[in-house]
């Protein structure tokens, strides 16, 4: 998973350079002015209006309003098997944990992978263990903001060797992202990039 992601990095400049590449070929008339688009722009620029643009607040966006406010939740106090279950029930790999009254004051993350390591490795009771007591705890959370890049959040995720990221602004807490809806925005845009670098070609525009 770790080196599919790493590939995915490098897809934007190999398509890119791609369709640069057979738009010489096709027309070498056309040069000076894919280079005007693509090779004088600033990399500022291409991260803004070409490859790169998708943010955190499109995906949640995309993910609609289950995403947006009713995010699924425990409390620290809730047992460890009351999460598992609810995660099992939504078929999601983590909860957000938040403080008992407090559904918008984060406490930190139970994952899948928390209750392997702390529960079944280690032989405890998850009907007598604490979300509380196994969850990673808010100061050591990795977050994101709904501003923030999809590949930004990507290279966290990547560098971190975390599958969910919590999304937070100034307010609170908005949802959570997985590596897999970040994944398929990153698919989605560089497939949508591509037509319309296609398009170009054509003469579509």
């Amino acid at each position: 998973m770790q080196g599919g992601m790493r590939a995915i990095f490098s897809r934007g400049n190999v398509i890119k350079n791609a369709v640069l590449q057979q738009v010489r070929m096709v027309n070498p008339l056309l040069k000076p002015v894919a280079f005007s688009r693509y090779e004088s722009v600033s990399p500022a620029r291409i991260e803004e209006h070409g490859f790169e643009s998708t943010t955190i607040a499109d995906i949640l966006k995309a993910k609609g309003k289950g995403a947006d406010g009713s995010w699924l939740w425990c409390t620290t106090e809730d047992t460890v098997y009351e999460a598992v279950k609810s995660m099992t029930q939504n078929n999601v790999g983590a909860l957000v944990v938040v403080k008992p009254a407090e559904e918008k004051s984060i406490a930190g993350i139970i994952t899948e992978r928390d209750y392997l390591r702390k529960i079944i490795v280690q032989g405890r009771s998850s009907k007598s263990t604490k979300v509380g007591d196994i969850m990673t705890e808010e100061n050591k959370l990795i977050t994101v903001t709904p501003d923030t890049r999809v590949l930004r959040a990507m290279q966290l995720m990547t560098d971190n060797r975390i599958r969910h990221i919590p999304v937070i602004d100034g307010k609170g807490m908005l949802g959570m992202v997985s590596i897999g809806d970040v994944v398929r925005a990153v698919v989605s845009e560089h497939r949508q990039e591509l037509d319309r670098l296609n398009a170009f070609i054509q003469g579509g525009y």
